[in-house]
């Protein structure tokens, strides 16, 4: 997809040179007449949110990104919901039980219907619960189903779906068997990977069920269109359960890469949401919009990825050095000024159950000494000023990352390392990522659910594809288990900390900074309720005035 420059120049090259496929969709939209909002029906109310990149998909067994599931959650609904505040209450499910064990959980849906007027059944759940973990479905994050019983043969082509820990007990009933006991399941189950997709729809048309006009969703909206490179537009859903208590009527989800393209747009009152801000310009932004600025404290991390099949980056003492060597404090307090801070571990504060591992003790040193350290770690591995390291990072296109990875770059410099910089569209740097075409990658990572394991996984071996570094460590990985396994959840908390604190010595990834989320939200926009989780579903907004 087209980086954003401006407005006029994007729309006016498009006009006189018709070039790309992906933006055919803007050239309706040239010349000098274009409406600021596009046109919205009498008496409706019709949201324009900024939504950063193109969704890759809209199949929620096929996407990854924030961005993808901000519009997939409002098109389909899980056994569990959020709340205005981010909070699991029942969504499909009205209630749920659980075995003495832990291990056992059966799940009462409620009567609802798919938009096309099919009731939705447990069978829907298994079958959904099956098709994500599919060898062929090649699910990106079917490793996060692996706690419940079988999953993970299942996944690796080992065992038939039809011996995964999933089964309907009746049109209404689902029963659902875990490996170990985790209390965290309903804010699991609020996630993507255990959402269903209509059977019915699926069985017909394959991985072709989800193009806009064949979309078939259970959720509060229903998506209409998708023009490439412009937005996916979303109407309200007559056939969802609670209809008569949601109020917008449509939401255009706009890509907007370009935060301060979408700022202007916001404040021109053509968009009225822009799900980021660049920012170095909230303080800014505070004084000339303060009713639009959101910020809050948020359950993800910024962090750098070593790839170990890169032969220096196998060596740990070369994770640690550059590791150590990253400013922290500059690049929060000088360059974001956002409001982030410091990264020295990599669950942040705030997540529940959970005290983070300690940091590694150089954390405390001055920069000036843990530079002298790196150097030292460097030359220990056989890089010094006659052989200096040269390497390559990969990394996001977005601004945070525009604006921090020349710092990283310098510190580097300083330890007489020698980075190049190369920049990709976001979709295409994680894609790169999961194919291990990296050196070292600026990745970020935002809780799929608000347990310390939603972070940890990710370095375990088993994770896959978004354990990007492809890091392995049998101790790591062990206290994992055990932690899985662990009933008391102030033991597992340990375990957990043990766990995080194995990958914090041996460098696995580097962290630099712990996110706050940060939203434009235009005042005439109602029930908007700042989260930890960032979680803000259309089912509970609304538009004064329009």
């Amino acid at each position: 997809m087209l980086r954003r420059r401006t407005i006029d120049t994007l729309l006016g090259a498009a006009c006189n040179l018709a070039v790309l496929a992906a933006a055919a969709a803007m050239l309706a939209a040239c010349g000098p007449g274009r409406p600021a909002r596009p046109a919205c029906p009498a008496n409706a109310k019709c949201l324009l949110l900024g939504n950063g990149s193109e969704p890759i998909s809209l199949d929620p067994h096929k996407i990854t990104g924030t961005w993808e599931d901000r519009i997939v959650s409002d098109v389909i609904m899980g056994l569990v919901q959020d709340d205005a505040d981010g909070r699991a209450i029942p969504g499909m499910a009205e209630r749920w039980t659980t075995s003495a064990d832990g291990l056992v959980w059966t799940f009462y849906l409620r009567d609802a219907l798919w938009s096309d007027g099919v009731p939705v059944t447990a069978d829907d759940f298994v079958f959904s619960l099956r098709r994500i973990l599919a060898p062929e479905t090649a699910s990106e994050y079917a490793s996060l189903l692996y706690l419940i019983r079988n999953a993970q043969p299942v996944n690796e082509g080992k065992l038939g779906g039809e011996s995964l820990g999933a089964r309907a007990l009746g049109p209404k009933v689902l029963e659902i068997t875990l490996e170990h006991p985790a209390p965290y399941l309903p804010e699991l189950a609020k996630h993507q990977t255990m959402y269903p997709v209509p059977r019915h729809m699926v069985e017909k048309y394959g991985d072709g069920w989800s193009r806009p006009d064949r979309f078939v969703g259970n959720g509060p909206f229903r998506i209409t269109a998708w023009r490439l490179g412009d937005y996916v537009k979303a109407v309200k859903n007559p056939r969802f359960y609670d209809a008569d208590k949601v109020c917008l009527d449509q939401i255009y989800y706009y890509p907007t890469n370009d935060a301060v393209s979408a700022e202007r747009r916001v404040e021109r009152g053509e968009l009225d949401v822009s799900t980021d801000i660049k920012s170095n310009r909230i303080a800014f932004l505070r004084q000339r919009m303060p009713a639009y600025v959101r910020t809050h404290t948020f359950l993800g991390v910024a962090y750098l990825a070593f790839n170990t099949h890169v032969p220096a980056f196998r060596d740990r003492r070369v994770r640690i050095a550059l590791d150590m060597a990253i400013d922290r404090d500059f690049i929060t307090g000088k360059l974001l000024r956002g409001g982030q801070v410091p990264a020295y571990t990599f669950v942040p504060p705030g997540v529940a159950n959970y005290r983070p591992a300690a940091a590694p003790v150089w954390a405390a040193w001055p920069l000036e000494r843990r530079q002298a350290a790196a150097r030292a770690l460097l030359a220990q591995a056989g890089y010094g000023p006659g052989r200096p390291l040269r390497t390559e990072i990969k990394h996001r296109n977005t601004d945070d990352p525009m604006l921090f990875m020349p710092a990283v770059q310098a510190d580097w410099k300083a330890i007489g390392v020698h980075a190049d910089l190369v920049q990709n569209e976001t979709q295409i740097a994680y894609a790169a990522y999961r194919a291990r075409d990296f050196q070292v990658a600026d990745a970020a990572w935002i809780a799929d659910f608000n347990d310390a394991m939603s972070f940890l996984y990710l370095q375990q071996s088993s994770t896959g594809a978004q354990n990007y570094g492809d890091y392995r460590s049998p101790v790591f990985d062990g206290l994992l288990a055990r932690a899985d396994h662990e009933p008391d959840i102030r033991r597992r908390a340990i375990l957990m900390a043990q766990a995080e604190a194995v990958m914090l010595r041996d460098a696995s990834v580097a962290p630099v900074f712990f996110y706050v989320n940060k939203n434009l939200v235009s005042p005439n926009v109602t029930g908007w309720v700042d989260n930890i989780i960032d979680h803000h579903r259309a089912r509970y907004l609304c538009l004064k005035g329009r």
